[in-house]
């Protein structure tokens, strides 16, 4: 599990994004379980995630609307498969609006540019 926090801040909100590989729905979830044993994980306002399981496509929006979806493009843009992306949020209080797509955007950008393995 790789992870890169405080990466991004935006009218009080703030940005971490993490990843690793995983082979199933399971491992996925698991992956899920682990990163939100970490409290600051547990408590943040969202934990959207997407993986490629070979054709398979998963993803969890964890009530960013919309949000699971741009991870997944990205991945499949990428050819990413097996390996899970985590774009976690910490709500500050103001609406981002459209904004909060393109922080998203550029967390996933990060992931995949800073990534080891």
């Amino acid at each position: 599990m790789q992870i890169f926090d405080n990466i991004l801040t935006d009218r009080g909100s703030k940005y971490a994004v993490s990843g690793g590989p995983v082979a199933s729905r399971a491992e996925a979830q698991d992956f899920i379980k682990q990163l939100c044993k970490q409290k600051k994980f547990a408590k943040a306002t969202h934990n959207t995630w997407a993986v490629l399981l070979g054709d398979t496509p998963l993803k969890n929006d964890d009530g960013e609307s919309g949000s699971g979806m741009i991870i997944l493009r990205m991945l499949e843009r990428e050819g990413l498969q097996n390996h899970i992306i985590v774009v976690t949020r910490w709500y500050g209080g103001k609406h981002l609006g459209g904004d909060r797509f393109r922080h998203v955007q550029e967390a996933v950008r990060h992931y995949l540019e800073n990534r080891t393995g």
